[in-house]
């Protein structure tokens, strides 16, 4: 992969907050200021838009952290995102997922320490990314495991996720350093 075809920007190109926000979360995650967010947040309007529906998904969802996190890792491996699995790693351990589970979610393996809830998310994921739609029968053991609200937000997580991996692949974002 190339170069990033658009450079993080730093204060005059994303602006006092966006800088400021992304310093605040590389202090926060012990990492350099995201450059998803300085890359992102060149487009001003449109990042504060998309880091707000971006935090009610995750951390702001009905799903619970873990569940949300296997969904994001195994969106980021699927869509072979380097930038989403190095972030979401951390944020994974940080949810209470063992490490060997962290690595089961990349691999596709299965692990017994998977709820029946959480191998319901993984199955829904891949079929999602697979085919951009779920079976019926896929649709209907979802609902006997998750509300109406949550099997929502799981087609928005995934979808959010990939969108988000497809934008940073082609704009050749980094994973950012460790400080």
């Amino acid at each position: 992969m190339s170069g990033a075809r658009i450079e993080p920007g730093g204060w005059r190109e994303v602006g006092p907050f966006v800088a400021l926000f992304a310093r605040v979360a590389g202090r926060v995650q012990g990492t350099e200021p995201p450059a998803v967010f300085l890359t992102l947040g060149r487009h001003r309007r449109l990042f504060w838009g998309w880091l707000h529906f971006a935090g009610r998904l995750m951390p702001g969802g009905r799903l619970s952290r873990r569940e949300s996190e296997l969904v994001i890792v195994r969106v980021a491996a699927r869509r072979e995102s380097a930038y989403e699995l190095e972030q979401h790693r951390r944020l994974a351990r940080r949810a209470g997922l063992a490490r060997e589970e962290v690595t089961a979610v990349e691999a596709d393996a299965d692990h017994p320490g998977f709820s029946v809830r959480e191998r319901l998310l993984l199955r829904a994921t891949d079929e999602l990314l697979a085919d951009q739609d779920l079976t019926d029968g896929l649709w209907a053991e979802l609902g006997d495991c998750f509300e109406d609200r949550e099997r929502i937000e799981i087609l928005m997580l995934v979808g959010h996720y990939a969108m988000l991996a497809t934008a940073l692949h082609t704009l050749r974002v980094r994973p950012d350093r460790p400080r």
